[in-house]
Order: C-alpha cells, then structure tokens, then sequence
C-alpha cells in the first residue's frame, strides 16, 4: 500500500471514486458524506468508513483537519443579483455554500471539485463566475476556466465531459495551466472493458429479448435498404413516414419539429414502395410503439449500416444508434448501453471498468443501485490525473 503523505475529505462522496484516486496517490481519508443510505452502505463496504448523512447538518468545526478537500457537488443555480443587490451570498441555499463554509472554516491546502459540464456554460456563466470568484476570495488560486475533460481522452472508452475544478491556497503557490492535445488522443476500445460473455453469472439476464432482436432486424432492414446520398443524421420518426396532412398547420410546432417533419417526408417520398411495406410488417413487432418505433443513427457514414457492429440505447427520443469504438456516458438508470456485438446490456461489473474502479470493489447487492451509483460516480483515472496535476505527483 502507498505510503499516506496527506489527509482528504470525500464530500458528496457516492461510492468513493475521489477515495479511490487520492488513496491510490498516498492519500488517507478522514471523513465522508453523502445522503445516498444506499451509497453510503457501500462506501462503508469497500473503505470501512462510514460516510455522515446530510452535509447541510454537519457544522464545519466537527469535520477533521485534512490537505485536500474533495467533492463532486450537485450543479444548482445562484442568484444573478447576488451581492450587487445587497444579498449577503450568492451561493446560500445551494450546496456549493457548504463547501464554501466548509473551505473558510478549515482552509485546506487545496481543493478538488468535479461538476456536470453544463457548469461551465449555465446560466450564461454566471454560475461559474460565482463559483470562481468564491473561492477567489476564500482565499485560493485557481484557472480562470473550468477545465472540461472526458475519460475517452485518456483511453477509457466512455464520452464523459465533466468540468473539474482545482484550487490551491494561495499562500502555497499558484495552480499550473492544465494542458493536452485534443487532437492526439488515444484509440479507445470497449473490448477493453467488456467482459467474456462466459465470465458473466446469469448471463441470460443482460441478454436483449428476442422481440427486441426482431426490432432492430427491422430497423437493420430500413437502414440497409433506403435509398438516400447519405444516411440520416436527423431522427427516423415512423409515424411521419407518410404523405403529409394538408389539414395539419406545420407551423404550430417548433422550427426544429417542423424540420424533421419536413425531412422525413422527404425520406418517404424518395423511397415510398419500400416503406409502405416495411411499416406493415414493422407494425406486427409488438415492441414497435413509442420510442422503439423511432431511430437515432449516429454510427457515421457506411456503405453497409448494421446496428448489431455498433453500440446502441433506448431513449426517450428513440433507438440511439452510436459507433462502437466508445460508449455513450453512463447515466444513473438500470438500461445501460447495449453492446450490438453482444446482444446484451453492460454488466455492473463492466460499468465499474467504464468509471476505472477496480476489479476488487463490491458493488451494491441490489443490481438496479449498482447501475445508478456507476452512473453517478466520477471517473477514478481522469480525478487521478486532475490530482497529480494539483499536488504536484510524477
């Protein structure tokens, strides 16, 4: 084990990917929180600590001194007036002002945060310049941009862009330009992350239904089988795969609707025979209603699309259809991403590799938890990364 050379705290610490990063850079933690009773059961399962509930509750000077303070905070507006109005915080009533009450109260060496990376743009930035004048004036350096980094950019196959935040008090020094090429970035691989389907207890659980292997057959047929100059980059809506109503007024919908309206016709009308008949047989599959009778190709330009080579999801706004060289971000909901070449859903085990945890942490017992802690979790190779860069580690 790493040699411990400094003390951190894991607020909003869901299943401990900040634990996970720091303690693997000689780090110790010395105290948790996060709401989550589920995540704080295994928190406790893998470090042996029991994170504190509700971190609004907890008064500052009940916290341990430590080095580095570190939490992935839930993104909440503040008040455009703020101080200029005479408010007395911009940030109260949201729980960036604990990790600012907790920061003014201990004054840590530095300061780890990761946020959503609509942060960086909210509010027309008025979110972010609250945040960074804040801590400005608590006392810390920090870049004058949010950094916006994704796991794919170091290899890790999940597009993931998350703002990351790092602070240090300004009595130690200055926080160092955080550079990379965007242009140079590693091949990503998702066989780096999946599992061998022989590996896997109950395989037969993440596998597709059958009526859904009919479906995207279907959906294969349509796309191989439409004559068009390029594949459709807007959204394949069935139901306006049709002539149009000369009794519906268009412009009653939003531009954006009124386009794919428009675009969808276009695409019937060029290929009217085949249609027809495809509609009537896709209309037999029970599952082709709602969301599943609508399709979202973004897996490139091909002379032969097949959606089983690909990765794909089912969304409210359709079957999602992406390339398969990385998966979609995870997200905080039992239907994960569902491997083409598989036939089946990621397993927990496969989105623990997507967030870098280790292949020694438990997850919770409970399948549907498992699924959203992961897709909650911040990645633990790209904290370790924004860690070294702000404690100085080779």
């Amino acid at each position: 084990m790493k040699e411990k050379w400094f003390t951190f705290i894991d607020l909003f610490a869901g299943i401990g990917g900040f634990h996970q990063a720091m303690e693997a850079l000689g780090g110790e933690c010395v105290f948790a929180s996060d709401i989550d009773a589920d995540c704080r059961k295994t928190y406790q399962a893998n470090y042996g600590i029991a994170p504190i509930g509700d971190i609004t509750k907890v008064d500052a000077k009940d916290i341990p001194e430590h080095d580095v303070l570190c939490g992935g905070f839930p993104c909440q507006a503040f008040s455009k007036a703020g101080k200029r109005l005479g408010f007395e915080d911009e940030t109260k009533g949201t729980l960036f002002f604990d990790i600012c009450r907790i920061i003014d109260y201990h004054k840590p060496k530095y300061a780890l945060l990761e946020n959503v990376r609509n942060l960086a743009s909210h509010d027309h930035g008025n979110t972010w310049r609250v945040i960074h004048d804040k801590l400005e004036e608590l006392g810390y350096n920090l870049l004058p941009e949010p950094v916006i980094f994704s796991p794919h950019y170091i290899g890790v196959p999940q597009h993931r862009e998350r703002v990351y935040i790092m602070c240090v008090r300004k009595d130690i020094g200055e926080i160092s330009p955080f550079e990379f090429n965007k242009k140079k970035l590693p091949i990503c691989s998702i066989d780096n992350i999946l599992q061998d389907d022989n590996e896997i207890p109950n395989i037969e659980e993440y596998r597709i239904s059958a009526g859904m292997e009919n479906l995207i057959d279907l959906w294969n047929e349509f796309l191989q089988n439409i004559q068009v100059v390029r594949l459709p980059g807007f959204p394949i809506w069935s139901d306006r795969l049709c002539d149009l109503d000369p009794n519906e007024d268009l412009t009653q919908y939003p531009t954006w609707k009124q386009n794919f309206i428009m675009k969808n016709n276009e695409l019937y009308l060029n290929n009217r025979e085949f249609i027809d008949r495809w509609l009537i047989r896709a209309q037999q599959n029970p599952l082709f209603f709602g969301a599943k009778a609508k399709l979202e190709w973004q897996a490139g330009q091909t002379s032969h699309p097949d959606i089983w080579n690909q990765i794909f999801q089912l969304r409210p706004s359709g079957i999602r259809v992406k390339v398969n060289s990385y998966f979609p971000a995870l997200v905080a909901i039992v239907q994960t991403s569902i491997v083409g070449s598989r036939r089946r859903f990621l397993t927990p085990r496969e989105c623990a590799r997507l967030q870098s945890f280790p292949e020694n942490f438990q997850p919770d017992v409970k399948q549907a938890q498992a699924y959203k802690q992961f897709g909650n979790a911040v990645n633990v190779e790209v904290l370790k990364l924004f860690a070294k860069h702000l404690l100085k580690v080779k």
